[in-house]
């Protein structure tokens, strides 16, 4: 192929891709714009594995660019009034370093941020990675950064005052509880504190949250069986008795898999409660089927008087592409409604992965999920 067809094709890939992108901030403007109805986005796991590292380094600056990484999944992440991931690596500095002690880049956060995230939760089976030092530094990046997060903390002191974290939206206010199942056997290195799964401590939080006026308490689990795509006995007693306490809103990760979510109705058809097992993937270097991509869930609160409705739960699937260009292979979180069918932007062997994703997930989801459907489907 000649120079002038390759620079041409290139524009062309580029522009599909930017229309695509266009096109869903368009939708989403539409969708988001009720002022009295609070969207919350749900996303899984951020991962940098050393390949994204390679990826992401720009040798020109001596830095780290990851902007691109969530430039076609960021009309979606900031059309939602908040949206909060799951921050699976350390930020303990140099040296970088991958699996299976996570220390990523700080430039990961600032495009995070920019992509539309508005919180973090940091309690995982990677939080002790790098000892005391990743911990702190983990917190003081975030903090410098302006992330507002929770799960890991300095000291008991800290966390006495600082959890949980609470947001105050549309009149709406919100308390966010994030803990971890453990720490792959690493002791957690005093006096930092990661939050574990303790049911005595998830209900004197819970009770902390109620006594500070918050409408309603969110919990992030880290929990579940990798590789597993439906969840396990426990998931299932912790959902339950995080939503017997007045918990009605339970989130899950860890898996880098997708598992089934619920809405579960009262008699009156009203929702009362929504868990989600496990979001699977966000970003990572897994390439394995199942684990090259996870699952966005949204929901919607709106006031009613005293109470608080959740309305239209749903989950939106996102594949992440690996295409090699200029001389690396890139990293790109993909909406799949907008790119499974796009045989210009997509080669036909990712165009068949990517439709392959979108199966598997439909398949699991459509036949588990009660009363969440994927958005935008017919």
């Amino acid at each position: 192929m000649g120079t002038i067809k390759i620079i041409i094709l290139t524009i062309l890939l580029t522009l599909s891709g930017l229309q695509k992108a266009n096109r869903f901030e368009d939708l989403a403007s539409t969708r988001y714009g009720n002022e009295d109805e609070l969207t919350l986005l749900f996303f899984g796991d951020v991962m940098q594995h050393i390949p994204q590292m390679e990826s992401a380094y720009d040798k020109s600056s001596d830095s780290y660019r990851y902007d691109s990484c969530f430039s076609y999944i960021s009309g979606l992440i900031s059309s939602a009034d908040m949206a909060i991931g799951n921050l699976e690596v350390t930020l303990a500095g140099k040296p970088y370093t991958g699996y299976p002690t996570f220390s990523a880049p700080d430039a990961l956060i600032p495009a995070l941020s920019r992509a539309g995230t508005d919180v973090l939760v940091t309690a995982n089976n990677h939080s002790c990675d790098k000892g005391l030092k990743g911990i702190l530094r983990t917190i003081q990046v975030l903090d410098t950064l302006g992330m507002p997060h929770t799960g890991t903390f300095r000291n008991a002191a800290d966390r006495d005052t600082l959890q949980p974290v609470i947001v105050d939206k549309k009149g709406i206010i919100l308390a966010l509880l994030n803990y971890t199942y453990g720490t792959n056997g690493i002791n957690v290195p005093a006096p930092a504190i990661v939050d574990l799964i303790d049911t005595a401590q998830i209900r004197k939080d819970y009770l902390k949250a109620r006594n500070k006026g918050v409408d309603e308490v969110i919990v992030f689990f880290h929990w579940g069986e990798e590789y597993k795509r439906e969840p396990v006995a426990v998931q299932r007693e912790l959902a339950a008795f995080c939503h017997q306490l007045g918990i009605r809103m339970v989130i899950g990760s860890h898996p880098h898999v997708i598992e089934p979510m619920e809405a579960v109705t009262d008699s009156l058809g009203n929702i009362k409660e929504v868990t989600v097992y496990s979001l699977g993937n966000f970003i990572s270097n897994q390439r394995d089927r199942y684990r090259n991509g996870g699952a966005l869930f949204e929901l919607t609160l709106k006031r009613e008087g005293d109470s608080i409705r959740i309305l239209r739960p749903g989950y939106h699937l996102a594949w992440v592409h690996t295409p090699f260009r200029n001389g690396k292979v890139r990293y790109q979180v993909l909406p799949v409604k907008s790119f499974e069918n796009d045989s210009l932007f997509l080669a036909r062997p990712d165009l068949l992965k990517i439709r392959e994703f979108a199966a598997d997930s439909r398949a699991l989801l459509n036949g588990k999920n009660i009363n969440v459907p994927e958005i935008g489907s017919n």
